[in-house]
């Protein structure tokens, strides 16, 4: 089975504070964000919606996608959120 890696953004709300991460379990990495599992950014301002992902089958690509996504404006990055997600849906569901 091929390993998959995910680029993936957080949202607190619609128009609100982003994050973007990397993982290799985007279901899990997501719980965690929306549990508040792991203390940082995304547990002290309430960032748990999932509003956009990107796959990647190699994980440097991955990191050079993230790595690339948060170096952007803000205005880019809400471009890319809603020409798939235009609602800002909670995409976590979709995920199960």
């Amino acid at each position: 089975m091929e390993r998959r890696y995910f680029v993936y953004m957080l949202a607190s709300r619609r128009n609100g504070t982003l994050y973007v991460g990397v993982t290799n379990d985007l279901p899990r990495r997501v719980h965690e964000h929306q549990t508040g599992a792991v203390p940082g950014f995304t547990k002290r301002y309430g960032v748990m919606r999932l509003v956009w992902s990107e796959a990647h089958a190699d994980i440097n690509e991955a990191i050079a996608r993230e790595k690339q996504i948060k170096g952007w404006n803000r205005a880019w990055k809400l471009k890319l959120i809603e020409a798939s997600n235009p609602e800002w849906n909670d995409l976590t569901d979709a995920l199960l």
